[in-house]
């Protein structure tokens, strides 16, 4: 893909991965188009934005994929902490499924040439065994709508693919972690800057991350390798760590001690029940591993950091934006 006369569509252009992604690829000399739900959510005057509404069967998208080379869907209906509807499978598959579709379709009408859809580890599932990493080859196990939602809209891509001949290429991250990063991980770095003592020294895990400018560069990859089409690639920094130790590292760089306290486990995953936080004491006990040797090996792909370095760099922007 020729740099200087290439357009990519980022859809979510506005979100934590899209906003650096945008980035990237201006950087990179590309024309950059980003979808965004509502106008005026574009950071850079150099992104030209398409306004489209929620995504569903419904989005027109002909205003933003005329000269487009590459589509990289980024926007999703997320976890809700708060979930209303009745059937929140039916909600997830609007948007994730039927909305992704409606979009492959309509590129691959538009003769847009790839497009690289950005899934979730989740697929493959919540919890991995001592010893054992996830791999693209391994049978797919989504547990809740997200995920299952997730995994629906791959098989669905395949099946576009096949009937249109539209390039599909699937990423599978674990957290993602960096300048901007919100939820559960935003929430542990308030917790280690307040001093809030933890009873996680007796956690025994390993986790993969990805840190935010290590997935970006992996789909700056996806996009733009002829060898990538029609691949599934689990992405991550390679470093897996536990969660003792993220804490540690973190807190290090925040110039805090993270105050951690011995606890056995099962007590944690007791007290995560009663509290109706199973899922969020799942991700700092349990283990969740990610072989990314696929697109080290196919793309020649490797992270431009450590996930040392990210978790100082991310610490590092913390501060510099609660404490300036």
């Amino acid at each position: 893909m020729n740099k200087a006369n290439s357009c990519v569509l980022i859809t979510g252009a506005n979100g934590f991965v899209g906003q650096a992604l945008c980035s990237a690829f201006l950087e990179d000399g590309y024309l950059v188009r980003g979808a965004v739900r509502r106008s005026g959510a574009i950071f850079n005057q150099q992104i030209s934005q398409i306004t489209v509404g929620e995504i569903n069967t419904q989005t027109d998208w002909s205003a933003g994929l005329d000269g487009v080379d590459v589509v990289i869907h980024l926007a999703a209906r997320v976890h809700v902490m708060n979930e209303t509807s009745s059937n929140p499978l039916d909600e997830f598959r609007r948007a994730n499924v039927l909305g992704t579709e409606n979009l492959a379709r309509s590129a691959a009408a538009r003769g847009v040439k790839r497009l690289v859809f950005v899934s979730s580890i989740k697929v493959n599932g919540e919890e991995t065994m001592a010893g054992h990493s996830y791999t693209e080859l391994d049978a797919p196990s989504p547990q809740d709508p997200y995920a299952i939602s997730k995994w629906q809209a791959e098989q669905m891509l395949h099946r576009v693919a096949k009937e249109t001949g539209l390039e599909v290429v699937i990423v599978r991250p674990p957290l993602i972690y960096g300048a901007g990063v919100k939820g559960n991980f935003a929430q542990m770095l308030n917790v280690l800057d307040k001093g809030i003592p933890l009873p996680l020294a007796s956690v025994s895990n390993l986790r993969s991350l990805v840190y935010i400018d290590n997935f970006v560069d992996a789909l700056l990859q996806c996009a733009v390798l002829s060898q990538a089409a029609g691949q599934t690639y689990l992405v991550a920094d390679g470093n897996d760590i536990a969660t003792p130790d993220l804490l540690r590292q973190l807190g290090a760089a925040m110039g805090r001690q993270a105050r951690l306290l011995p606890c056995p486990t099962v007590l944690l995953k007791v007290a995560g029940h009663m509290l109706g936080r199973s899922e969020q004491m799942g991700r700092l006990v349990g283990s969740l591993q990610v072989d990314s040797s696929k697109i080290r090996r196919e793309l020649s792909w490797l992270p431009p950091f450590t996930v040392q370095q990210g978790l100082k760099m991310t610490a590092e922007w913390y501060r510099g934006r609660t404490h300036s």
